[in-house]
């Protein structure tokens, strides 16, 4: 369909790669532990978010251009950089709850919607998603193949969502196992800094990355 042959292998590939541990993994693992299995979910559908912007931006050509143009490289790459290691600083100095009096559906509303565009900005800021895509997915489909784009599109759709299907399994067993720290403040300042430092060693990396 479409042109795209090896499915299955790339369908084998995929898997592995939805399930290796990575950034993405380390995010919504840390948010589930702080938030419970809304903030997990809220970090999923994020990332995923981000993801489909690369996948049609890759379809539309954005990438390619990405790819060919250090300058646009470079401009992705220090935006990344920088929401990375403005995330991560807020989060490394975040003060404790001051109140577990507070109105609880409130504050959930409103970390669930950071924490939603936290993980979509995150990889949308990220030229390195854009580029493994590109790398990736033109591998299975057909040099002649009249409809590419479209191709590119379906195989990146089954990659986010086997993808999302993981991590919300991962964010659900996450917050199940770690009831007990969401109970004390402390505990989840502290899995708060762990995140923060966390983003802000990513957006340093991030920082160093050469375009080629």
């Amino acid at each position: 369909m479409f042109g795209i042959h090896d499915f299955w292998l790339f369908y084998a590939s995929a898997l592995l790669l939805n399930i290796a541990p990575g950034p993405d993994t380390a995010y919504i693992v840390g948010r589930s532990v702080q938030m419970g299995w809304r903030g997990g979910a809220a970090a999923t559908f994020g990332i995923s978010t981000g993801c489909l912007v690369h996948v049609f931006g890759g379809a539309i050509g954005l990438s390619a251009l990405l790819a060919a143009s250090s300058a646009a490289f470079t401009i992705l790459k220090w935006l990344g950089a920088a929401y990375l290691c403005y995330v991560g600083v807020t989060m490394l100095f975040a003060r404790a709850q001051a109140s577990v009096a507070e109105p609880a559906t409130e504050r959930s509303e409103v970390s669930l919607a950071k924490v939603f565009w936290q993980g979509a900005l995150t990889d949308i800021l990220n030229p390195k998603v854009a580029l493994f895509f590109l790398a990736f997915l033109p591998q299975f489909v057909a040099a002649e193949a009249p409809h590419k784009a479209m191709a590119f599109v379906l195989l990146g759709l089954i990659i986010i969502l086997n993808g999302t299907l993981w991590c919300l399994g991962v964010a659900a067993f996450t917050a199940k196992t770690a009831r007990r720290v969401r109970k004390s403040p402390r505990a989840v300042l502290w899995v708060n800094r762990l995140l923060g430092g966390t983003f802000v060693f990513l957006g340093a990396r991030l920082a160093m990355i050469q375009a080629k």
